[in-house]
């Protein structure tokens, strides 16, 4: 089936297939059409241009004046699949404990990881899946969600297992990420060494037979996996063939940068505080910074330094790190104004960010964030707005008239 999208305000993010990323400078740069319109086959993009060009016609036509379409937003960072919640945590730090002073406590992960052993996987599924259609309504067309809040063999396995089970129930694209070295158990943490040996013995030969994960993810932290545990773990994890995303310099900077781009890691993620050294370490490399500016928010944290990361040329993805502890949202929608308002982004560095960067934080640079021949028709159709900064700029307000996920409205 063919449809046809018409009188379209502005057609945003246009790219040829050759551009994975944007870069520095090219960040500023967001390429539109005005006036345009959008032919779409089936679940791909088959064709666009301005309206004065217009001469193909569809089964269906959707009239989209005063309206723009952007593509859906790519999410590189989340751990949607968890139980319950962590509001007393919340509560904890308006009552001045800080994140760390909670973690010591029994609090944090550890929470987190006790409520998700305790859940069957039908319940954690039912839950993970009413955040999914969530973040599909608030735009997000592509998303990765990570394992980590089980941290013993059959919980990591059930996170990774119900992860497939949304890849298999819902038509966007889902990559898996495990996290099992996310934080010590209890009953390990006097055998730290012990516990990092069940990661790579133990999970890692389960989850790449049963074909689980897409990455090897460390949260490598001052307290919790030091720079030396997180080359093991992301060796071992390569050798299983999983590619490494990084958790590095949340609270600290101890080398979690370079130990990252010495595995060839896709993206290292947080960079709330960052050296010299650590943007030096990015220049040249493969490796996407990705940005988590509703984690900063609401754990009232430095934002990610994004004017010295892009001034020194290099790229910028932006995410959620949807999870119960730290940021228990989704909306990508936020995180965008979020880097204007909070990071001094501008609009077009924002959208480049949680679009066609986003998409090469997963991956997935040849099938979502950008309006290209051929690539999904994952896309967002605004409600009238004057200009694309309105996004941000109505940063409380919802300017989502309708979300397409492969052709489809949902």
């Amino acid at each position: 089936m063919t449809t046809l999208f018409i009188n379209i305000k502005e057609l945003i993010q246009v790219r040829e297939a050759n551009i994975k990323k944007v870069s520095g400078k090219e960040m500023s740069i967001l390429p539109t059409l005005k006036n345009a319109f959008l032919l779409i086959k089936d679940d791909r993009i088959l064709d666009f241009g301005m309206m004065t060009n217009l001469s193909a016609k569809a089964d269906k036509t959707i009239d989209c004046t005063g309206k723009m379409i952007l593509p859906t937003w790519c999410d590189s960072h989340t751990h949607i699949v968890y139980a319950g919640n962590r509001e007393q945590e919340f509560v904890d730090r308006i009552n001045g404990l800080t994140y760390e002073e909670i973690a010591n406590n029994g609090g944090g992960i550890l929470n987190s990881a006790k409520k998700l052993q305790e859940t069957s996987i039908e319940d954690l599924y039912e839950q993970s899946a009413v955040r999914l259609e969530e973040v599909m309504k608030l735009g997000t067309g592509a998303v990765e969600i990570k394992s980590g809040y089980g941290l013993t063999v059959n919980a990591e396995l059930k996170m990774l297992r119900v992860i497939k089970r949304l890849r298999e129930n819902y038509n966007l694209p889902i990559k898996a990420t495990f996290l099992g070295a996310h934080a010590f158990p209890k009953e390990y943490k006097d055998d730290k060494n012990g516990y990092i040996d069940l990661i790579i013995n133990e999970m890692l030969p389960k989850i790449a037979k049963e074909k689980l994960a897409d990455f090897i993810d460390a949260f490598c932290e001052t307290g919790y996996f030091s720079v030396k545990d997180t080359d093991r773990i992301l060796e071992a994890g390569k050798k299983h063939g999983l590619i490494p995303k990084v958790h590095v310099n949340q609270f600290t900077t101890i080398g979690g940068v370079q130990v990252s781009v010495k595995h060839n890691a896709l993206s290292v993620d947080h960079l709330e505080v960052m050296s010299t050294d650590d943007i030096y370490a990015l220049k040249g490399t493969s490796t996407m910074p990705v940005a988590l500016p509703s984690c900063s928010y609401f754990l009232s944290i430095p934002y990610t330094p994004a004017r010295d990361i892009i001034n020194a040329g290099l790229p910028l993805a932006l995410a959620t790190d949807f999870n119960p502890g730290s940021t228990p949202s989704g909306n990508m929608n936020f995180v965008v104004a979020t880097a204007c308002i909070k990071m001094k982004m501008t609009p077009e560095e924002a959208i480049n960010a949680g679009t066609i960067n986003g998409a090469y934080a997963m991956n997935l640079s040849d099938k979502v964030g950008s309006i290209t021949k051929g690539k999904k028709a994952n896309f967002i159709v605004t409600k009238e707005i004057l200009s694309y900064g309105a996004i941000p700029y109505n940063f409380g307000s919802v300017l989502i008239d309708t979300v397409f996920i492969n052709g489809k409205s949902i």
